[in-house]
């Protein structure tokens, strides 16, 4: 059986599985309440920043931050991908971490929040179908059944975001708005699978960072934007640019990363059925903003579907499980 442990970690071979299992859990949490502040952070600050901008400023400041923790470890190990290597880190850096932004960010210019976190949960399902097919991780019975039972909880979420919009007002569905959120579900979905081959060979960190780079290049052409909003914004938007480029975007998508070289792909992207919940949570305490009735039983179903596709289904599954990582 291959290691799941990345290529120039500390870890030794013996790790007890339940401690292994443990740390993903726990790089999974990180994960989803990182990435939950986000939409809170994006929302505070959005007025102040264009979609391309906002991408390059939290890429620049995360490329920063990550370079403090890699640079020593491939001064060290002299770990570079060559040759072929390099394909899946361009692609994975152009789709997620320049693409996914920048599309979302430009969507929710026209989309309500509900609306935004139903169509970008497509992407969990998205995951489990090409990780069965692409990964060969299968397509067991408990992690279907609960990603039906979560998506039907972000639903829930959804409809109650729209019902506590103005009354008199409906939320506007704009048709472009609507396609720009597919895109970024597919391009995060596609990009998960890239990403994980990609773990057997470089460490969390570093297979972040490289993909962090690949996409603040492809942003680049905003620069100019990004300097002029830059000097225009106030000092609490600048400062909320800082907390997304450390928090959710260097931190989250290396807990993020780690979580994937341990876990199924599929059930990992399951947990992001987390976070319109989580949002709402800290939307609740932070920014005072009351959750619907309707949004809290979400969110129940949520943690529901989630917990159901912990399950496991049997020996035979888990063999096939330990096999492919």
């Amino acid at each position: 059986m291959a290691s799941s442990t990345p290529v120039g970690t500390t870890t030794p071979p013996t790790t007890p599985a339940s401690r292994v299992t443990a740390l993903g859990v726990a790089a999974m949490v990180v994960t989803v309440v990182l990435w939950a502040s986000a939409f809170v952070g994006i929302r505070a600050i959005g007025p102040h920043f264009s979609p391309g901008s906002l991408t390059l400023g939290r890429l620049a400041i995360a490329a920063v931050v990550l370079a403090v923790l890699v640079l020593p470890q491939l001064l060290k190990s002299r770990l570079l991908p060559r040759g072929r290597e390099w394909w899946p880190i361009l692609a994975y850096g152009v789709m997620w971490f320049g693409g996914y932004n920048v599309a979302l960010n430009a969507a929710e210019h026209v989309l309500d929040a509900g609306t935004s976190a139903l169509l970008i949960n497509v992407n969990p399902i998205l995951v489990a179908i090409m990780a069965g097919v692409f990964l060969k991780e299968g397509f067991p019975r408990w992690l279907i059944i609960g990603s039906l039972v979560a998506f039907a909880g972000v639903a829930l979420i959804a409809f109650g975001s729209s019902q506590a919009s103005t009354p008199g007002e409906r939320p506007t569905a704009d048709m472009a708005g609507v396609l720009l959120c597919l895109l970024a579900a597919v391009l995060a979905a596609v990009s998960v699978i890239i990403q994980k081959p990609v773990l057997r060979k470089f460490p969390a960190a570093q297979a972040t960072w490289f993909g962090i780079l690949v996409g603040a290049l492809c942003c680049i052409p905003f620069a100019g934007q990004l300097a002029a909003e830059l000097q225009a914004a106030p000092a609490q938007a600048t400062w909320g640019l800082v907390y997304l480029g450390i928090f959710p975007t260097a931190i989250a998508f290396t807990t993020w990363a780690y979580a994937l070289s341990l876990v199924d792909a599929g059930k990992l992207a399951a947990t992001t059925y987390l976070v319109p919940g989580t949002t709402i949570l800290i939307s609740w305490l932070l920014l005072g903003e009351i959750p619907t009735v309707l949004g809290l039983v979400g969110g129940l179903v949520c943690l529901v579907g989630v917990g159901l596709t912990r399950r496991r289904g049997g020996p035979a599954r888990r063999a096939t499980t330990a096999g492919s990582r």
